[in-house]
């Protein structure tokens, strides 16, 4: 019987957010895993004794990057880790949209302001301004020319905080579209999902933020799937990959971009499209017998 961990985050004396990990945990267990939902900094756990821990849900890491990132090290030591401890560390900085850029696939156009450099923002259009590690929205809004002096005390916070910033030029193509979110799993694309503007304007970037508003089921383009297959395919040490989301949205010529490529700790929307579960428990099961 195979051991897996799903890694998820301590919520403290909230509910737990990620409402696919009971469900995932139940029916994997049904299909003869012993399986277990584990925080990721549980002092006790003992992760030499699962076959397999995947990381799931750790939505608080990115405030504790060098944290985790040490923690994803320790595990891989002791199991597998899905995703690679290296392939982790690699997305967890947004920075590799670079690396994604010079290996030629289609990305939103970016450019990163680390503490102590002068802030640069654009005069002419609508941007955005996000950190570079970050997760959930936190620290992330939408920008006109006319709100430079706004943006600049938003650069300074998260400078303040040491996090290096991204600027991008607001596509509209959000607003008309959406953002689709095409999600793989054991190599294969295993559903595709569609979300409406998370960034609205005036928004305060310390503001909360529905994450995942207007979300539906989506059926992505053949130039959709393409983007996100180059995007992975230019992975560094991306063969051991078991479950990569790649968010798209349209640029100025009406073609797909990558906004980001989550290999981390990617919502799976189970809820939302149930039928995937079966091929997520195979895949899981599949690569804790390997």
């Amino acid at each position: 019987m195979p051991r897996v961990a799903l890694v998820t985050y301590d919520p403290g004396p909230e509910p737990g957010k990620d409402s696919d990990l009971p469900g995932l945990v139940r029916a994997l267990r049904e299909a003869g895993a012993g399986a277990d939902a584990v925080h990721w900094d549980h002092p006790d756990a003992d992760w030499a004794a699962y076959d397999l821990v995947v990381i799931r849900s750790t939505w608080d890491y990115s405030r504790r990057v060098d944290e985790f990132l040490a923690w994803t090290r320790k595990c891989a030591a002791l199991t597998r880790l899905a995703n690679p401890a290296e392939v982790v560390r690699w997305n967890a900085d947004k920075r590799y949209l670079g690396d994604l850029a010079a290996a030629g696939v289609p990305v939103v156009s970016t450019r990163y302001i680390a503490p102590g450099e002068p802030a640069g923002l654009p005069d002419d259009h609508e941007f955005v301004v996000k950190p570079a590690t970050g997760a959930g929205s936190r620290y992330a809004a939408r920008y006109t020319p006319d709100d430079h002096d706004i943006a600049v005390r938003h650069l300074a916070r998260m400078h303040g905080e040491g996090l290096t910033a991204m600027v991008q030029p607001y596509l509209r193509g959000i607003d008309v579209s959406g953002e689709r979110a095409l999600q793989f799993f054991g190599g294969r694309l295993l559903h595709a999902s569609r979300k409406r503007a998370v960034l609205t304007p005036g928004t305060a970037y310390d503001a909360a933020k529905v994450a995942h508003p207007g979300l539906e089921p989506w059926t992505p383009t053949p130039a959709e799937l393409s983007v996100a297959e180059r995007a992975l395919a230019a992975v560094p040490d991306g063969a051991g990959l078991l479950y990569a989301r790649v968010d798209l949205v349209d640029g100025p010529d009406g073609e797909p971009r990558v906004m980001e490529a989550e290999l981390v700790e990617p919502n799976l929307f189970l809820f939302l499209h149930p039928t995937s579960l079966p091929r997520v428990v195979e895949a899981i099961m599949a690569a804790a017998r390997e």
